[in-house]
Formats: C-alpha cells, structure tokens, sequence
C-alpha cells in the first residue's frame, strides 16, 4: 500500500489539531511515524519505520528573533571571527528528512537565520521541500548560530547537519 502526498498532508495535519506528540498509522504492512519537533524518538531499527517530517509546532504570538541585535551590548563581531569561537561547543541541528533545503521563506526574501543570530527552541531556521509539501525546520535548542553548513537550494539527506548552534543560556 502507498500513501499519497495528500494523505500524509491530512495525517500531519491531524497531529497539528492534536495534543499528541507521535502519531503512528499502519496499514498493509505499510508503518508511517509522525512526530512533533522535539518529541523523544522511539528506538528501533530504521528500516521498519517510515520517516515523515516532523510536524511544526503550534504557533504562537511571540515576536521573530532579531537577526540584527548583538547580544546585550556587546560589540557586534565578524561571521568568522564568531564561527571559530563557537563551533567546538555547538549543537548540531540535522534534516528531519530528505528534501530541498531553504533558508528563506520565500525567493529574494530574508533567510530565517544568519551567523550570529539568536534563536530559542521553537525558531524557525530554514524549510525543506518534500513532494511540492514545505516542512518548517526549527532550531530544536537555545543558543546563538555558530556555522550554517547546508545551501539555499541544496538538496539534503536525513540526519546532514543544516547548521550548528552554540548553546546559550536563554531566557
């Protein structure tokens, strides 16, 4: 049995009306995993699972991050000089799936995060393209972007490291 690109649309969206943080549907031998960003993983080997992105997190009214602002009044540093420092304690942040990675929201637009941007567990840091379906990824930790590895328009495989993030304490 397949699912459509349609069916897993309305799947995911279940999971969004939920209060659940893992959705698993099986039908004819067929297994399909829906989770939340964030949400523990269960173990098992990977081939009985199908992988689906993870479902984004509900929205709330807290205001974008600030990709300008340098960090309570410290001078603003260069993307290099701040890469070097921050990448050895960093946090890797990889594809949930196998896609197009975007880090705008749209052609010409703004990229979610640059070097040097502050960003909590639920920011937004870029979008992978699946079947026409754009799933949002989100930073998954508090910290400030140390390095982002992957390219505008670059296809990336599940589990590649997009970006790294250099733990903070965050408010």
């Amino acid at each position: 049995m397949t699912l459509t690109a349609k069916e897993v649309a309305e799947i995911t969206r279940l999971l969004e009306d939920s209060t659940f943080d893992e959705l698993t549907v099986e039908l004819d031998g067929l297994k399909l995993t829906v989770r939340r960003a964030g949400a523990a993983v269960a173990s098992g080997p990977p081939e009985q699972e199908a992988r689906s992105a993870p479902a984004p997190q509900p929205r709330t009214a807290a205001a974008p991050p600030s990709h300008s602002e340098p960090a309570s009044g410290l001078p603003p540093r260069s993307e290099a000089a701040f890469a070097s420092e921050a990448v050895a304690a960093a946090q890797e942040v990889s594809a949930p799936l196998l896609g197009t990675f975007y880090r705008a929201p749209k052609p010409g637009a703004p990229p979610f995060v640059e070097v040097g941007s502050v960003v909590e567990e639920d920011t937004i840091i870029g979008i992978i393209e699946v079947m026409k379906l754009m799933n949002t990824v989100r930073a998954g930790v508090c910290g400030t972007v140390a390095d982002i590895l992957a390219e505008d328009g670059a296809l990336v495989e599940y589990g590649q490291t997009l970006l790294r993030i250099s733990k903070a304490a965050c408010s």
